[in-house]
């Protein structure tokens, strides 16, 4: 594919994330612009990546971007954080706890050194979901489940900021590492639903709901 490179000594791809994933974090919903030296159809740049990467990423759509930035159209996040080992009676509590609080001031290491912020603020919904049945006969392991949904703001909140903002109002503390996935991402409407934020350069408005 002709992609575009930046200028100077060392020149790069034109290729820029939005709102990229967290590490160790999975995702159905990551999205990015690439810059192109010349007009591509873009079902043969989809084809194209995606043949080129690893089985289980999987490039699935392609548009020509028609206006404004990819970044602009990124207003918030829909997550989902399973915790093994945790009773769900127990989350709700926790959940409810978090719910219930003006502000849940929590720290995270940034590039600019250790930060306090306010957890709860971005957080549109957050509730706890039934799980998956268990086999019968297979052994009963508690699996509590999460869903939420974040607003993008500065510095970002992340799942496992919820987390943390979890254990100061409730002392909760996953026995074991929890597994996020990111299910959904893009523009928020007036009623808190998500748009694909491809949406806009194909001139529909399909809506992700949670």
């Amino acid at each position: 594919m002709p992609i575009a490179f930046s200028q100077g000594f060392t020149p790069h791809p034109k290729i820029s994330y939005a709102s990229a994933a967290p590490t160790g974090v999975a995702s159905e919903a990551e999205y990015l612009e690439i810059g192109l030296r010349e007009p591509v159809e873009p079902e043969a740049l989809r084809a194209a990546l995606d043949a080129a990467l690893s089985p289980g990423l999987d490039v699935l759509d392609a548009v020509v971007a028609t206006t404004g930035s990819l970044a602009d159209r990124i207003e918030a996040s829909h997550w989902r954080i399973e915790l093994p080992e945790v009773e769900p009676a127990l989350l709700e509590r926790a959940v409810a706890a978090f719910t219930a609080a003006e502000e849940v001031q929590v720290e995270r290491m940034t590039k600019q050194g250790r930060r306090a912020f306010d957890a709860r603020a971005a957080v549109m919904t957050i509730d706890v979901v039934p799980s998956t049945a268990t086999p019968s006969g297979a052994p009963t392991v508690p699996c509590a489940i999460l869903e939420l949904v974040v607003r993008q703001v500065t510095p970002s909140v992340r799942p496992d900021d919820v987390l943390s903002g979890l254990r100061v109002v409730a002392d909760l503390e996953p026995p074991v590492s929890p597994r996020v996935i990111r299910l959904a991402q893009g523009t928020l409407t007036a009623q808190g639903a998500i748009v694909d934020p491809l949406e806009a350069d194909r001139g529909g408005a399909t809506i992700v709901e949670h």
